[in-house]
């Protein structure tokens, strides 16, 4: 009975059509390129599922000012770290990842997943004697120096395997 009830208790996280979105991510890209050298939506909006349950978006930032000036102009309170910041666009939910040009491909990767598709790829890392960093470090060699990974390519690359669009990355 006690399950029961929890299970009816928990809440299933609201849906967005990929269409409202896309129209909601494009309309925050088109701002902040203004203040960032580099923006690019991830997540499932790049993966292009039919609904979505936030917007993902990784940049890069001219400087941590420039930044600040979008969210001060835009009347936005993020919340969260120095590196994702959360908050809300008319209602949905966004994560934005603070990338440098170092971290950028990793983080685009990673950002866009899936999740299942996130575990592949570092499972194939671990067999390579190697570890994919989520956070965005890239790709290090056990025991080793870090491989120079600039795009998402170059991660496909060095793990030996072919490149997937990222609607391909599901699984």
């Amino acid at each position: 009975m006690e399950t029961e009830l929890f299970e009816e208790e928990k809440k299933e996280p609201v849906r967005y059509p990929l269409k409202q979105a896309r129209r909601e991510a494009d309309r925050l890209t088109f701002v902040l390129c203004r203040h960032c050298k580099r923006v690019e939506i991830a997540g499932s909006i790049r993966r292009r599922r039919p609904d979505v349950h936030d917007i993902d978006i990784v940049c890069i930032p001219k400087s941590a000012s420039e930044l600040s000036r979008f969210f001060f102009v835009n009347a936005i309170v993020p919340t969260g770290g120095k590196k994702h910041l959360k908050f809300k666009l008319d209602g949905i939910p966004v994560d934005l990842y603070l990338a440098t040009e170092h971290t950028w491909a990793t983080l685009l990767l990673i950002r866009t997943g899936s999740k299942e598709h996130n575990i592949k790829m570092c499972r194939r890392a671990q067999e390579m004697g190697m570890k994919l960093k989520a956070n965005g470090e890239g790709i290090i060699l056990n025991e080793g120096p870090r491989l120079t990974i600039e795009t998402e390519g170059d991660i496909f690359e060095a793990l030996g395997l072919p490149y997937k669009e990222p609607w391909e990355r599901e699984a």
